[in-house]
């Protein structure tokens, strides 16, 4: 697996490493034992970077990486974990970056994880009533205390990062980017090279848009985070479709699967760039992980926008209840 590092000083991972939304039945049902499976398969594929959060199933993503660290003590040397926290669930979803609420969910993460230490700690939405600087300020302590490794942030602005890399460095930004998803090419990309910051990606493939099968939106579960997402939506999904449809037949012609390439392409897009599909199956990851062999050239690049250019998609990435929390800009 090609290597990747994750931030100034930090760490080599996997170019491609693995989200693990999925393991809380974001996309559909699952269970531990295929979790685990998927966990196994991670470290023979090479991809270390495991990614979690809290709210992934009120913290049973987390668990279940714990219990496969329980039974495969092995694997704490080789997996570099980032977990998440900063969001409220109840009584009503809300995000608090106050030091006292960001210090319980690591202290709830780092035991369901079964581990003492993460290498990466991210605000997973950043709270407008509390400056960034602060933030910064407590992650620091998180890490001079020996509880986290680095600090990252999830969906925020360039000009946030650069308020936060003035009091401490950010190890890693996270924010969606993909083909049909390129908001991040307007700022957070350059803002992360420019300070040493790894840009982690999450749903480069779309959310399963750029996999071998097209999908079927009216075969969604109900608890599918896709059912609510406008570019599933009608009249939205049959252009989009229509468009990622000549993506695959491209792929196929070059005996690549069209989410390996989708993958090959958000690496290309810059040295720091670090994708985090999510899958809850070892098949797919296996899939996903064939991205970081492929070499891209100029030509294939250019052959690759026509058919997909910058702002295909049609609907937004987000509905308007899930584009609370991320930060706006441009």
């Amino acid at each position: 697996m090609q290597q990747r590092q994750l931030g100034t000083n930090g760490p080599m991972v996997g170019a491609v490493g693995l989200g693990c939304m999925s393991f809380a039945g974001f996309y559909g049902p699952t269970d531990m034992a295929e979790a685990h499976r998927t966990l196994a398969r991670s470290l023979d594929l090479g991809v270390t970077h495991l990614d979690t959060a809290l709210i992934y199933g009120n913290g049973l993503s987390e668990e279940w990486i714990g219990a496969f660290l329980k039974d495969n003590p092995a694997a704490r040397e080789r997996f570099v974990i980032a977990t998440k926290g900063g969001i409220r669930t109840k009584p009503v979803r809300a995000f608090d970056n106050s030091e006292a609420f960001l210090r319980e969910c690591l202290e709830g993460s780092l035991k369901r994880l079964n581990v003492d230490h993460v290498a990466l700690y991210y605000v997973h939405r950043r709270d407008p009533s509390i400056p960034i600087e602060e933030v910064a300020g407590t992650l620091a302590r998180f890490r001079q205390e020996g509880k986290i490794g680095a600090i990252g942030f999830s969906e925020i602005a360039p000009a946030s990062l650069e308020r936060a890399a003035s009091v401490h460095p950010v190890a890693a930004v996270q924010s969606e980017y993909s083909l049909w998803t390129r908001l991040p090419e307007l700022g957070m990309i350059q803002a992360c090279a420019r300070l040493g910051t790894a840009f982690v990606a999450f749903s480069p493939v779309a959310r399963g848009m750029f996999g071998s099968t097209p999908l079927d939106p009216s075969k969604f579960g109900e608890s599918d985070f896709r059912r609510a997402n406008p570019r599933f939506e009608e009249p939205n999904f049959s252009f989009n479709e229509t468009r990622v449809a000549k993506f695959r037949a491209y792929a196929a012609d070059h005996g690549w699967t069209p989410a390996a390439l989708a993958i090959a392409w958000t690496l290309h897009r810059g040295d720091h760039i670090i994708a985090i599909p999510g899958t809850r199956t070892p098949e797919h990851l296996a899939d996903d992980a064939a991205g970081a062999a492929i070499e891209l050239g100029a030509a294939q690049m250019a052959e690759i926008e026509a058919i997909l250019p910058a702002g295909f998609a049609h609907g937004d990435r987000y509905s308007d209840k899930q584009s609370l929390g991320p930060e706006r800009y441009c």
